[in-house]
């Protein structure tokens, strides 16, 4: 029997999830971007109604932590006023999209994500853990992102809708696109979909008018700190950042990649990172002890202390569940009852190569004094 608990679900605003230090609250920022004022009203937000800390995902939603139950209405109120969270829970469930970053009012990423969120109305009920991508950029940057159908840039110049466990895709008109990903989605759940939870682990062949052998365009480069067109590019050490630090800052695109794009604006911040070749861009670590409970151990610190010293991937899981990584990583250190395992190229709750090591004992294998 397991040692942690398996979530079968994503909170939102309207559904926050206890963890260690109080309330998850997550939101979902339209097209992935914060107004200046929303910027400054999420961030007085989380610090009168939290600990002030925020999370970056990877679809790009962030998540308030340290949330009262007591005050999490007064939360979800300003919210709903700042337009950050619909007023309609239903509605809210639905808006699960992920749109590439870099998009321009009035492209194509912009204009089918907008097409989308108008239709949210006629989707039907889906899997909390399902979503859409967006990805009509010239390029694709999404590949590697979480989602169950996603249209993105194809081959030929084209666009194309592909669903998760597919190479290809069935080529679809550009003012189409939207209608296609609210069929889809109606077929999911009419050809048994729910059940299975995620479109990858649905079994049935897919209809015949979604069926096609269009490739998706290779991949484009992600965003990376450092200055952009659109402003700069900063880093989140492990996909966290202080509401204290955004109080005053411009518009800012949330990505799934620990990343935040702050727009018209080329200053760095206090604690984020604007250097591609920093350490901390190759570590995970989830929240640890003791701001969740299933964890054994504090997280953080160590990795920071690791990450120097890992070439490649560097995982540190505060439990065997594995919360900040879904892949496998280089090295791998897993709390279990207080104590470090250690495994490579592995995920967490593998087979260890080092096993109940205390911290001192981990560092020495790195070099660490």
């Amino acid at each position: 029997m397991s040692g942690f608990a398996v979530r079968g679900w994503c909170p939102d605003a309207w559904r926050p999830m206890a963890a260690g230090d109080g309330l998850l609250v997550r939101v979902k920022p339209v097209l992935g971007r914060l107004t200046q004022a929303q910027v400054r009203g999420l961030s007085a937000a989380a610090l009168a109604h939290g600990n002030g800390w925020i999370d970056c995902t990877s679809r790009a939603n962030l998540q308030l932590r340290g949330v009262a139950e007591a005050t999490w209405p007064a939360l979800l109120e300003q919210l709903v006023a700042l337009g950050l969270v619909d007023p309609d829970p239903a509605r809210e469930a639905r808006r699960t999209l992920l749109v590439a970053p870099d998009w321009r009012a009035g492209d194509d990423s912009h204009r089918i994500a907008t097409d989308l969120l108008a239709q949210l109305g006629a989707l039907p009920a889906l899997p909390s853990k399902m979503g859409f991508v967006i990805d009509a950029g010239s390029a694709p940057v999404l590949a590697d992102a979480p989602g169950d159908f996603r249209v993105e840039r194809a081959a030929d110049g084209g666009l194309l809708l592909r669903a998760a466990g597919r190479q290809r895709g069935v080529v679809v008109a550009p003012g189409q696109a939207a209608e296609a990903l609210v069929r889809i989605a109606h077929w999911f759940v009419e050809s048994g979909g729910s059940a299975a939870g995620r479109m990858a682990r649905h079994a049935a062949p897919l209809p015949g008018w979604a069926a096609g052998d269009a490739m998706p365009a290779a991949g484009g480069p992600r965003l990376a700190p450092g200055r952009h067109a659109l402003g700069r590019v900063l880093g989140l050490p492990f996909g966290q950042v202080h509401a204290a630090l955004l109080s005053d800052k411009a518009a800012i695109r949330v990505t799934p990649w620990r990343l935040l794009l702050t727009e018209g604006v080329d200053g760095t911040l206090p604690g984020l990172i604007d250097d591609p070749a920093d350490p901390l861009l190759r570590a995970d670590a989830c929240a640890g002890a003791p701001a969740c409970p299933q964890a054994s151990i504090a997280t953080r610190d160590l990795a920071r202390q690791l990450a120097p010293h890992v070439v490649g991937r560097l995982h540190v899981s505060g439990c065997a569940k594995g919360c900040a990584r879904a892949d496998s990583a280089d090295v791998v250190v897993t709390g279990r009852d207080g104590l470090l395992d250690l495994a490579f190229h592995a995920r967490p709750g593998a087979q260890p190569a080092h096993a109940g090591l205390n911290p001192a004992g981990l560092r020495a294998l790195f070099g660490i004094d």
